[in-house]
Formats: C-alpha cells, structure tokens, sequence
C-alpha cells in the first residue's frame, strides 16, 4: 500500500477534526498571549504579578521566602517533565502493540480503522507529549536561571544594581512560566487528540471542549476576576 492508499483510509471529518485540533493549541496560545491590554488574560496579569514580586524582592530581609517559592516552581515543572516522559514511553509501547489498542477501540465503538490509522492517531499524541516535555524542561532550566540571578541580587536594596538585576530575574520568571503555561496547553489538548482513537467526532468535540475550558480559565475564571478587581468584601 503506496502513501496515496494510506491517506485514502483519512476521511474528510478526519481532516476537519486535526486541522482543528492543531488550530486551536497554536490559536489558543496566540490569543492568550497577545490579549488585548483594554481585557488581559490571567497569564498577562500573572506577568505584572512576576514583576512586582521582585521589586518587593529587592526590599525583603530575609529572602528565604523567594526561595522558596522558586523552589516550588521548579518542582512543578520537574513533576510534570516526569509525566510527559511516561506517556512518551507508553504512547510508544502502544505503538508496538496497535492491535489490542484497535480491539479496545472497536469494543467501544464497534468499527475497526486500520493499524495505519490508529498508529497515525498515536503519533499525535505522542507530538503533543513530546512537544510539552521540551517546554516543560526548558521552564525548569530558566527558574533555575532565574534563580541564580536572584541569588546575585545584592542585599542592598539601595544599590543601583539591586533593582535592575531583580528585574532581569522577572523576566526570565515570566518566560519560564510561558512555557510551562504552553506545556499545560500541550498536555490539554494531547489529552484531546486521544479523543480522535474513538473517531473524528469525539476529536471535534474534544477539541472544542478543551479550547472553551483554557479560554474561560484565561478571560472568565473566578480566580481572573480576583487577580483583576480584589479579593470580595468579608461579610461581617
């Protein structure tokens, strides 16, 4: 069977469902990070956060709390490094094993694709898992960056170099949680590809589903309208 054949057994709904699928992770990255400034996403918000966080750095005596909180970072990034690396290894153990993955299939709904199809069907997912360990180690090599800048920000808070080399460390914080944002974006929506083992329509509505749930938490989360207007009133 010759690639013509092979592509033959795609039907169009199939085409539908990955174009979308792929237009929605990069559009989705796109929207959240260039929001508008009148409406910002949470990520954004985050950003101004990650800049404040380290002007108040500079003044703080002692700093073990910043520390501590990169530490956390990191420690997030490693975990979810970690996890992409299984479902690596397990995506391709199933590629080595695609006939009981397509019984699997067929028992939940009662058609059986290809080998061909379902191993194509794997190997995206096995992108996404790839693609979002790559963000997630290169978010956990820059908090470490960010880290060692902070670690050289001298305890002076009036020393001309303190503020600007604070700063230069809240960059590369907010870099580093860019990427591990786009790591997560990666991982919601691999966890949408695995829609498209029980057909092009799951994959559609997966897809969709996924986009709503990442663009609500970015412009229509509860958590957003605390980081924008405050915490509410307490009741008396």
């Amino acid at each position: 069977m010759d690639w013509l054949d092979r592509l033959s057994l795609f039907t169009t709904l199939d085409a539908v469902g990955l174009g979308l699928l792929i237009l929605s992770w990069v559009g989705c990255s796109l929207v959240v990070e260039n929001a508008p400034k009148s409406y910002p996403s949470t990520s954004q918000i985050m950003a101004e956060f990650r800049r404040e966080w380290m002007r108040q750095f500079v003044r703080r005596d002692p700093r073990i709390f910043d520390s501590q909180i990169i530490s956390s970072l990191r420690q997030g990034t490693a975990f979810f490094a970690s996890a992409s690396m299984i479902a690596i290894g397990g995506g391709f153990a199933l590629l080595g094993n695609a006939e009981r993955l397509r019984g699997v299939a067929q028992d939940l709904t009662l058609e059986s694709d290809p080998i061909f199809l379902l191993e194509v069907k794997l190997l995206v997912l096995l992108l996404f898992a790839a693609n979002a360990f790559l963000k997630f180690v290169w978010s956990h090599r820059l908090f470490g960056y960010c880290s060692v800048i902070m670690a050289a920000v001298p305890n002076d808070p009036e020393d001309p170099q303190a503020l600007p080399m604070a700063l230069q460390a809240g960059e590369l914080n907010i870099t580093a949680a860019r990427g591990y944002n786009r790591g997560l974006r990666a991982v919601y929506f691999g966890i949408a590809s695995s829609a498209w083992l029980l057909g092009a329509g799951p994959l559609i509505l997966a897809t969709l589903v996924t986009l709503l749930v990442i663009l609500r938490r970015e412009f229509a989360s509860q958590s957003r309208h605390v980081l924008v207007h405050g915490a509410p009133d307490a009741k008396t």
